[in-house]
């Protein structure tokens, strides 16, 4: 494989998960919660396929736009100072055609879907690209993330019912904060450096006291769920199982954080990929049974 080659990769961050499951989760939950599985699988699966694809594909092109828009911040950082366009690796000419590129590969897998998922969609995208801004203006970034990371819970229930009812909007407000709290986590990797160069972060705000922030995120996060199971009239067998993320959320994440140890708030971070492998399990066993 070619160095030029490598660096494209690397850019993408398509080696690295955690980034596109992450902004997946939200979708496959609001596909979840809108699906009549009376009517078999074979769609599900499908649209499953299709929002994976498309979760792939934005996170990799805003990883693109992140790194343009943070190139002269990045290069002063420890942990990205070797990203493709800080380094030199790759040009802002061609991380933006690569970018375009994958937009356009997103389009052809979006315009599978109905019209109003589409139009909800294609009205997100200002988020989207303009997230990168907002930690030079704000410290609430993690919040805009959130609004747009979620975004697609949004779009999984849409494609199925073809309308936006309380429900999805109600788990919705839940997984914003859940994004709050994982990305504050994420945030006290680069916490001395972005001090230095003067970004602003929820992880910078809540140094001081970082438990007490992320027990009132993940506490709306868990009331959003639970009102979830009212509202869909899920038995008492979708509760029961509820306990197995809320542990996971209080007893790991918010138990053992230590701010002053980046590898155990990468590890912490990473670890919402279970969390959105529980949830998306809670709510199937709740629609099926």
């Amino acid at each position: 494989m070619s160095k030029k080659l490598q660096s494209f990769i690397d850019l993408t961050r398509v080696k690295r998960p955690i980034g596109y499951m992450l902004l997946f989760w939200p979708c496959l939950w609001g596909l979840t919660i809108a699906y009549d599985f009376n009517e078999g699988f074979d769609l599900f699966i499908f649209y499953s396929f299709l929002f994976f694809l498309g979760s792939l594909l934005m996170r990799s092109a805003g990883c693109i736009i992140n790194d343009i828009v943070d190139r002269k911040f990045d290069i002063k950082v420890d942990r990205t100072k070797n990203r493709p366009i800080a380094s030199g690796k790759i040009t802002v000419i061609e991380g933006i055609v690569l970018s375009l590129f994958l937009c356009l590969m997103a389009l052809l897998v979006l315009i599978q879907f109905n019209k109003l998922t589409i139009i909800l969609a294609i009205a997100s995208m200002p988020l989207a690209f303009t997230y990168p801004y907002m930690k030079r203006f704000t410290y609430w970034p993690q919040l805009y993330l959130g609004i747009t990371f979620n975004y697609g819970l949004l779009l999984g229930w849409s494609s199925i019912q073809n309308n936006v009812t309380i429900i999805p909007l109600v788990f919705y407000v839940g997984a914003i904060f859940w994004t709050l709290g994982y990305d504050t986590i994420y945030g006290f990797q680069d916490l001395k450096d972005d001090e230095i160069i003067g970004v602003k972060s929820t992880s910078i705000k809540f140094k001081n006291n970082p438990k007490y922030f992320l027990i009132i995120c993940y506490l709306v996060t868990v009331t959003s769920l639970v009102i979830i199971g009212y509202l869909m009239e899920f038995k008492f067998i979708f509760y029961m199982i509820l306990f197995l993320p809320v542990i996971h959320l209080f007893l790991y994440q918010i138990k053992y954080l230590d701010i002053d140890n980046n590898a155990k708030s990468l590890k912490i971070f990473k670890s919402n990929n279970y969390f959105g492998l529980l949830i998306f399990c809670n709510l199937l066993i709740g629609k099926l049974i």
